[in-house]
């Protein structure tokens, strides 16, 4: 599905990955961990053509993608949910999902199933359908951003902090749709600082580390991720610096 090999990438000065390299297959889901400004999110952003390569290679369904525009890269099925609840405050919620669904191939049918999906995903979503965007709570306003996502029917999903600020229980019921996602056979990678993820659903975990990653096992449940973290370099350092 996903091929990385050897990827760079800085922004001004300041080198963000390095050597960085992976495979995903398809139907796998990779959580990145990692302290902050660690380039969890320079990673995202990088394999959804969001931030330009300096050097490496990226291949996406046996396709090089290494230097394609992301809205192209979209509608071939890798969608970016990007952190922070980004929608648009004057829109409706329903007029929020229908712009996942814009420049598709999609059929009006299609769209018209897809979005009766994510009501049923979402009943909240439905019931206030007509209420503008920006009068819905913060945990309501992600299950806009990840329904939106999710009409654009992707084959992988690049999640970054899908949880980031919302209290325990709404966190806890986004990973639940996750979980739900994932079962449905949808590939995702997520970047996330909510580390009980790891021990709900069967992912791979690579940790980014001042730019670059390493894999490490997470199939036992003597893994001690906050332990893991606190042993990582701090970011501001002065090694790498990044928008993550």
């Amino acid at each position: 599905m996903i091929r990385a090999q050897h990827l760079y990438a800085r922004i001004g000065a300041n080198q963000i990955l390095r050597d960085i390299s992976f495979e995903l297959s398809a139907g796998e889901m990779l959580a990145v961990i990692g302290a902050n400004g660690a380039g969890k999110t320079s990673l995202l952003r990088t394999l959804s053509g969001l931030l330009p390569l300096e050097a490496g290679t990226i291949h996406f369904k046996g396709q090089d993608i290494s230097h394609a525009q992301a809205h192209l890269l979209a509608r071939d099925g890798l969608i970016h949910v990007p952190q922070g609840r980004q929608i648009i405050p004057g829109l409706t919620v329903r007029d929020n999902l229908l712009i996942g669904a814009k420049n598709t191939r999609l059929t009006r049918e299609a769209i018209a199933e897809l979005l009766e999906q994510q009501w049923q995903r979402f009943p909240v979503l439905r019931q206030r359908q007509q209420i503008s965007g920006s009068a819905l709570s913060g945990g309501e306003q992600q299950r806009i951003v990840i329904a939106r996502a999710l009409l654009n029917n992707p084959e992988i999903i690049l999640a970054d902090e899908p949880t980031g600020n919302l209290d325990p229980e709404t966190s806890e019921a986004l990973l639940n749709v996750f979980m739900e996602i994932y079962k449905e056979g949808k590939t995702i990678v997520m970047a996330t600082h909510d580390y009980p993820i790891i021990q709900k659903f069967p992912a791979r975990t690579i940790v980014c580390e001042a730019g670059s990653i390493r894999e490490i096992p997470n199939d036992s449940p003597l893994v001690d991720f906050e332990s893991l973290l606190d042993e990582l370099p701090d970011p501001s350092s002065g090694q790498v610096q990044s928008e993550d």
